[in-house]
C-alpha cells in the first residue's frame, strides 16, 4: 500500500546548529575549515535518526549531517519502502549545527510508518548519503493497546559511555519491550557533569569513560551545549533505540546547570558565565535542536504540551524549570506560583477539562511528595512539615482540587529525577490537604547515572510508599546495577492500566494495574 499525495501533505521544516561533530578519539576541524577536503565523497549522517512527537497524523523526523547539505525523509508503509514517498525537508548547515528535523503531516493513524534519511550534496544534487532507516507506530484512533516506557538521567555523577560494560545497554532492555514511545523525564544531559577517563569503583574495578572536549568541562557556550547533546548520541544502543521507538522529550535541571532556577546567579568556580537566564537559553536551543520534539522555533520553542495517543491516553508533558522561582525554604503561605506559573498552570486545567482520553498521564520532572533538598533551601515541590499546602505545593494543591471540582479522573504521575525508583499512592483519606482524588505516582531513573536515594515523603498530599528499590550509598555506578525504567501497558478492551518498574536488565521489579474510574 503505498501513500498518495494527501497522505503526506508536506514536510514542515526546523533546523538545529553549531560546531561539527567531534570523533570519540579526536576532535576534528568545523566543517568551514576544510569544504575541499570534506566535499570529496558522498555527505554523511553522523548521529543516527530520531523520531518525536509522534501522534495520529503528525510526527518529527530529525537527523545530522557531516557538512551542509539537504535532508531528504522517505517514508513508506512498508519495510522494504516500494512505493515510497519522499518529503523534502531543510538544508542542514553549522548555523544550527548540521540538525535538522522534518514535520510529517496527515499520517496515516493507527499504522507503522517506515523512513529512511538521506542527505543530498549541495552542489551535486544526486550525490546522495547512504541512508539510514528508523520506524515508528502512529496512535489509534481507536482504542487499541498501547505500551510505553519512561525514564531519566542519562550519564550523570561522572558515569558516560563505558564501552567495556557494554555503553548505554538500559536501552536494549527497554527497546526488546518493542513500545510505542519513549518518554524521557528529564536530564537527558548532564551539562555541568564534566568527565574523566577513568574512576575508581569500591570494590576495585575501573570504570572506563568515552570522554569528548565538550564532555570534560562543564557546558558554558552554546557549542558546549551542543557537544552534550552528540556525546550520547555517540552510542550504539541509544541511537538503535531511536530508530525504533518514538521520544517524548522534557527537560530538567541538569540540561542547564544542577537545581537551577530563573534569574540565578551562580556561585560556582567552574563558571565564567553566572547568569543562570544566559546559561539555560543556550541550553534550550541546543535541545531544540538534538531532539525531536515538534517545536518551531529553536529559540524559543515551548516545552510544556499534550500528546495525544488515540481515546485511552493524553500526555501532559509539563515544564518545571521555565517558570520555577528561587530555592528557599519554601514556606510561603501565600505563593500563588513557583513551578508551572501563571500561564501553564491555566493551559492545564484547561486542557485537563477538555480530554476526553480515559488515562491523563502527567509527565513531570519534580516528584510531587518526594523532598528533595539543595543546600539549607528545597529544589522540589515539598519541603517537609506535612502540614498544609506552603510554597511551591500551593499550585499544586490548586490544581489537584481543580481537577476533582471537574471531574477529570484517571490522573497518574510519571517522573524521574531522585535517582532510585518507587511506587507511591497518595491519598487524601492520609492527608494534610484532602480536596482531592486518590492518586498514583511513579518514579524510575536513572537510565545511566549514579543512584541515589530513597527521599523523605512529606505528607500534605498523604502519599504512601508501596514499593521503592535504591542503592545501598550515595552515587552508585552503573555497574553496581541500580538504573531503572518504567513500563506501562493499557488494555484496548477492559482499559485497565498496568504499570510495571523494571531495573536495568528489564527485570520487573513490580507491578501496579490500575482500573480506571468511569
Amino acid at each position: 500500500m503505498t501513500f498518495d499525495r494527501r497522505t503526506v501533505l508536506r514536510g514542515g521544516l526546523l533546523i538545529g546548529g553549531g560546531a561539527m561533530p567531534a570523533p570519540l578519539a579526536a576532535p576534528t576541524a568545523p566543517a568551514a575549515a576544510a569544504p575541499a577536503l570534506i566535499r570529496r565523497g558522498r555527505p554523511r549522517l553522523t548521529h543516527g535518526v530520531q523520531s518525536g512527537d509522534v501522534t495520529a497524523g503528525r510526527a518529527v523526523v530529525w537527523a545530522r549531517a557531516d557538512r551542509p547539505a539537504r535532508m531528504l525523509v522517505d517514508i513508506s508503509r512498508r519495510p522494504d519502502f516500494r512505493g515510497f514517498r519522499t518529503v523534502r525537508g531543510p538544508v542542514l548547515t553549522p548555523k544550527t549545527d548540521l540538525t535538522g528535523k522534518v514535520f510529517l503531516r496527515g499520517l496515516p493513524a493507527g499504522e507503522r510508518i517506515c523512513y529512511r534519511v538521506r542527505l543530498a550534496d549541495l552542489d551535486r544534487h544526486a550525490l546522495l548519503s547512504a541512508p539510514v532507516e528508523g520506524s515508528f507506530r502512529t496512535p489509534s484512533r481507536h482504542r487499541r493497546d498501547i505500551r510505553f516506557v519512561w525514564s531519566g538521567d542519562l550519564a550523570g555523577q561522572g558515569w558516560g559511555i563505558n564501552p567495556e560494560l557494554g555503553g548505554f545497554r538500559i536501552f536494549t532492555a527497554m527497546g526488546a519491550l518493542d513500545p510505542d514511545f519513549f518518554l524521557c523525564s528529564g536530564d537527558w544531559v548532564y551539562a555541568d557533569g564534566p568527565l574523566t577517563e577513568t574512576v575508581a569503583l569500591p570494590d576495585g574495578r575501573t570504570w572506563r569513560n568515552v570522554v569528548t572536549e565538550e564532555k570534560s568541562r562543564v557546558a558554558q557556550t552554546l557549542a558546549d551545549y551542543r557537544g552534550q547533546f552528540r556525546y550520547n548520541l555517540e552510542d550504539a544502543c541509544l541511537r538503535a533505540f531511536n530508530a525504533r521507538v518514538p521520544m517524548i522529550y522534557q527537560w530538567d535541571d541538569h540540561e542547564v546547570v544542577n537545581n537551577w532556577y530563573p534569574g540565578e546567579i551562580l556561585d560556582d568556580a567552574r563558571y565564567t558565565e553566572k547568569r543562570v537566564d544566559v546559561l539555560a537559553a543556550r541550553a534550550r536551543r541546543a535541545l531544540m535542536e538534538y531532539t525531536p520534539i515538534a517545536a518551531q522555533a529553536p529559540r524559543g520553542g515551548r516545552i510544556y504540551r499534550k500528546i495525544s495517543y488515540g481515546p485511552l491516553l493524553d500526555v501532559f508533558i509539563l515544564d518545571m524549570r521555565t517558570y520555577k522561582n528561587p530555592n528557599t525554604p519554601n514556606t510561603s503561605p501565600t505563593e500563588t506560583g513557583g513551578v508551572l506559573g501563571a500561564e501553564q498552570l491555566a493551559w492545564l486545567k484547561r486542557e485537563l477539562r477538555r480530554s476526553t482520553a480515559t488515562w491523563k498521564v502527567m509527565a513531570a520532572d519534580l516528584p510531587l511528595g518526594l523532598v528533595v533538598p539543595d543546600g539549607t533551601a528545597q529544589e522540589g515541590i515539598a519541603q517537609g512539615d506535612d502540614g498544609a499546602p506552603l510554597g511551591r505545593e500551593r499550585e499544586i494543591a490548586e490544581l489537584l482540587s481543580h481537577a476533582q471540582r471537574h471531574k477529570v479522573r484517571n490522573m497518574v504521575w510519571l517522573t524521574a529525577d531522585v535517582h532510585y525508583t518507587a511506587a507511591h499512592y497518595y491519598d487524601p483519606a492520609k492527608a494534610a490537604f484532602t480536596r482531592f482524588d486518590p492518586f498514583w505516582e511513579f518514579v524510575s531513573g536513572p537510565l545511566n547515572a549514579g543512584g541515589f536515594g530513597p527521599n523523605r515523603l512529606e505528607g500534605t498530599f498523604g502519599p504512601q510508599v508501596k514499593f521503592f528499590k535504591a542503592p545501598p550509598r550515595a552515587n552508585a555506578s552503573p555497574a553496581e546495577g541500580y538504573q531503572f525504567f518504567g513500563q506501562v501497558d493499557i488494555d484496548a478492551r477492559s482499559g485497565v492500566m498496568t504499570v510495571r518498574l523494571r531495573d536495568l536488565d528489564g527485570t520487573v521489579l513490580y507491578t501496579q494495574a490500575l482500573s480506571p474510574v468511569r
